[in-house]
């Protein structure tokens, strides 16, 4: 019991850390509720208002949201749905008065249907979905004047007094929460833009670094891969919040346009509405980098040594990529326009296209019968100069693979039949048996690290080498590779549209130019 106390106080106090306003928002509401719960107490406001006063208290638990724009919005639809409601409740109510004690309760009973019918109605019209908390406003508010003035004989007074004890409780709740530590809308959606531009350029980087360096022995099993758990990369859980944070943004941008002139946002009608367009791009961006990472995950993997082959050019384009959405996330925060983003971008550009030009120069490497395929003859360039070792590597260790020992071949020698031939032993050759023993060990190795599905080695043996089945896995496998790099360069075309959108939020929203 202890120890489940503790836990429960720990991640409280985790859950308040993370967000400090979290707990400056309680405050303000129990502040809220106390400041309009004390016309009850006191004697003096009580005899003035009586138990309409309850509303306050109503009014305050239902309008007073974490942000001033929220509380703003809803109290506008709070405010006009009671005064409708109001308004209508004693319309009908004197209506009903002059058709006698007869059809009195037969009217009030269908206008509260026909009101029911169309309020319901109305909030689900998707131009008027923001203004549904109205709806519900006038639907309640009605029901209750107009049902307690016909029991207590004066729905004016009874609408009246309710309305006096609703305009109490939102200017207590509006004062409260503008004047003491405000929490606004419009800071949280500049905050929520800028973190995740830094979660996309850190689960890019994340992800090629892992792919790189990794050398696909420590895969997670197949059930943490689809709910996602993954411990050990921080980032990318960021990186997934990112495109869940459509409706978070949208609903900070509404409720931003409801707040007034504050903080660095000084001037009427900001463009709120541009940070949802940026956070769009953004997430069309980090569709990308989710996909990389489905790549560093999947079953079919190119092998190590493939990888590290363009693993100069991968490392170039990603550092550069993640350098300019952190350089547009440094500009919407402080909301000035960077000197070095031009240059920036074109370094981007020529990063991807050397990238470009070593998958096509060795695009042989990427095929099924790359090992067939000689190096191209134009070894002058210092970077295909690793890349023609490792093809022609890989062409004798095919070549050793595919040599297949004669049958009934004794693989080891004892001591009864020693190696004969002092020549082998002096040029430093193998005898027979030894290199078949070699080879053999040598085939079963590759086949057990480069094979793709696992199985068992056995399996997939045949007299004259590889299967055409397996050479097509094999060139799945190291298409693989070309999948992650032909990704990583749509990341980076789609970084384009994203400046653009940057560009166009700086604009309208007047940003400084950085200074020289």
């Amino acid at each position: 019991m202890d120890l489940s106390c503790k836990a429960w106080i720990w991640s409280v106090w985790e859950f308040c850390k993370e967000d400090s306003n979290r707990v400056i928002f309680s405050l303000k509401v129990g502040l809220a509720v106390l400041l309009v719960s004390l016309l009850i107490l006191f004697q003096a406001p009580y005899q003035i208002f009586g138990t309409n006063i309850i509303w306050s208290i109503l009014t305050v638990a239902i309008m007073f949201e974490y942000t001033v724009g929220a509380t703003f919005n809803r109290g506008f639809n709070r405010a006009l749905g009671s005064l409708l409601a109001g308004i209508l409740a004693i319309a009908v109510a004197q209506l009903a008065l002059r058709s006698g004690q007869l059809a009195e309760p037969i009217i009030i009973g269908i206008s509260i249907f026909l009101l029911g019918t169309v309020t319901s109605f109305m909030k689900l019209w998707p131009s008027l979905a923001p203004y549904e908390y109205g709806f519900r406003v006038i639907l309640f508010t009605y029901c209750l004047i107009i049902v307690s003035g016909y029991r207590m004989g004066n729905p004016i007074i009874t609408a009246m007094d309710r309305l006096y004890s609703i305009a109490i409780g939102g200017i207590v709740a509006v004062l409260v929460n503008v004047l003491i530590f405000p929490i606004w809308a419009g800071e949280q959606l500049h905050k929520e833009l800028v973190d995740s531009f830094n979660s996309v350029a850190d689960s890019l980087e994340e992800c090629v670094k892992k792919y790189l360096e990794d050398e696909g022995l420590d895969h997670p099993e197949f059930s943490k891969t689809v709910m996602d758990e993954f411990p050990d990369e921080p980032a990318y859980r960021r990186c997934r919040s990112t495109l869940n944070s459509s409706a978070k943004l949208e609903s900070l941008a509404n409720s931003a346009k409801w707040e007034p002139p504050h903080g660095r946002f000084r001037h009427f009608f900001y463009p709120w509405s541009e940070y949802v367009k940026v956070g769009a791009v953004l997430r069309y961006c980090a569709y990308e980098v989710m996909a990389l990472h489905g790549v560093l995950h999947s079953e079919i993997q190119a092998p190590y040594n493939l990888r590290i082959t363009f693993k100069t050019e991968i490392e170039d384009a990603t550092s550069q990529a993640a350098e300019l959405v952190r350089c547009l996330g440094g500009d919407v925060s402080s909301m000035k326009k960077s000197l070095k983003l031009t240059s920036l971008l074109k370094r981007v550009h020529s990063s991807t296209e050397r990238l470009q030009r070593a998958i096509d120069m060795h695009s042989y490497l990427l095929t099924s019968n790359y090992v067939d395929v000689p190096p191209p003859a134009d070894n002058s360039s210092s970077s295909s100069r690793p890349l023609s070792r490792l093809s022609s590597t890989l062409f004798d260790l095919s070549n050793q693979l595919l040599a297949e020992p004669p049958d009934n071949t004794t693989t080891t020698t004892t001591i009864d039949n020693p190696p004969t031939g002092g020549q082998n032993a002096l040029s430093g050759t193998l005898p027979q048996g030894d290199q078949y023993s070699y080879h053999e060990a040598m085939r079963k190795q590759s086949r057990r690290l480069h094979s793709w599905p696992s199985r068992e080695v056995d399996a997939f043996e045949e007299e004259g080498g590889f299967s055409p089945r397996m050479r097509a896995l094999e060139s799945t496998a190291a298409l693989s590779l070309a999948t992650f790099t032909s990704l990583l360069i749509e990341f980076v075309a789609r970084l384009d549209h994203l400046v653009e959108a940057v560009d166009e939020l700086s604009k309208m929203a007047k940003f400084k130019h950085e200074a020289l």
